[in-house]
């Protein structure tokens, strides 16, 4: 079931945007999850159109195949990740497609398996791969960055007002023993707090910021997003659309640069550009978000693709 993996967040809003009521059409979920929006979009499209499913987590795959079962003879699951769009579409023989939708952040899913090492609400091995076959982890990460390195992932990917603190325990920790759990990590971090900081009741784990750091390092996910974003705006058709869902000021601030710069330069340079559909970004109904907690840090972003006529 979908709500085993991950509930879609923003649905409706998702499947209103991306004006797929028509029918057919070639759409792209780049975060393929446990197919929540895929699923929802192929009962808009098929049997006449095509939906192309994209992961890097084979879990994930694994998962949606056996959710999406009745309409596979119009799905392509693709083991891979967003950033190489091109080469993807290029490989199914694909040119341009009609709708694409990222669905940004760690799902459900990899929160809740704990051997994932995503969260440090149950003991487990430090991993926070997206991707299990590549061999970073956020093990591997902490016992081998410089003290610098950790200060510059912690301000730079989780605006941790502490990272000097906490990069230097960690450093001066792991010299005594390695750091390889969830709970070793979040520990420290509470360590590294200011003693008022300590006694205070927290609105959120302390931790938070870092493990959204080391995550969004090990698996590159800026880097990946702004390559994503870009290369999916070039292979959209006329009036396709793009929906973005994020979850933190990171990724959103990159969608509404991108977002921004194709509106505005993208004609001259490219001729292509994008018409900006959603001037502030759609945030979730107090509705959705009793039901699924998870999503009231969303953001929707859309656009759509305009081609020049000069």
């Amino acid at each position: 079931m979908i709500d085993s993996f991950h509930i879609p967040v923003l649905l409706k809003e998702v499947l209103y945007y991306l004006n797929c009521n028509k029918g057919g059409g070639v759409y792209i979920d780049c975060t393929l999850g446990g197919g929540g929006h895929s699923k929802a979009i192929l009962r808009k499209i098929y049997p006449d159109g095509l939906l192309i499913g994209i992961d890097q987590d084979i879990e994930a795959i694994e998962t949606a195949r056996k959710e999406l079962n009745t309409y596979l003879d119009k799905v392509k699951l693709v083991r891979d990740n967003f950033k190489n769009i091109e080469k993807i579409l290029s490989n199914l023989k694909v040119e341009v497609v009609s709708g694409i939708v990222f669905d940004l952040g760690v799902s459900s899913h990899q929160l809740r398996e704990k051997e994932r090492g995503f969260s440090f609400r149950e003991d487990s091995h430090l991993d926070m791969r997206m991707d299990l076959s590549q061999k970073l982890d956020a093990s591997v990460l902490i016992n081998s960055y410089t003290e610098r390195e950790l200060i510059r992932i912690f301000e730079k990917y989780g605006e941790e007002r502490f990272s000097k603190k906490i990069a230097w325990l960690i450093v001066t920790e792991r010299q005594k023993n390695p750091i390889t759990t969830t709970r070793q990590l979040a520990d420290l971090v509470i360590r590294a707090l200011p003693k008022t900081k300590k006694r205070e009741k927290w609105r959120i784990h302390p931790a938070t910021r870092v493990f959204q750091a080391i995550r969004i390092e090990v698996n590159q996910e800026l880097d990946a997003l702004e390559k994503g974003l870009d290369r999916a705006i070039k292979v959209l058709e006329e009036k396709g659309r793009i929906c973005v869902i994020s979850y933190h000021s990171l990724e959103d601030r990159i969608v509404k640069n991108i977002f921004k710069e194709a509106e505005r330069e993208g004609m001259a340079q490219k001729n292509y550009g994008l018409k900006i559909i959603t001037k502030k970004p759609i945030r979730p109904s107090l509705e959705e978000i009793k039901k699924n907690p998870k999503a009231r840090s969303a953001k929707l972003r859309v656009a759509e693709k305009i081609i020049s006529v000069s």
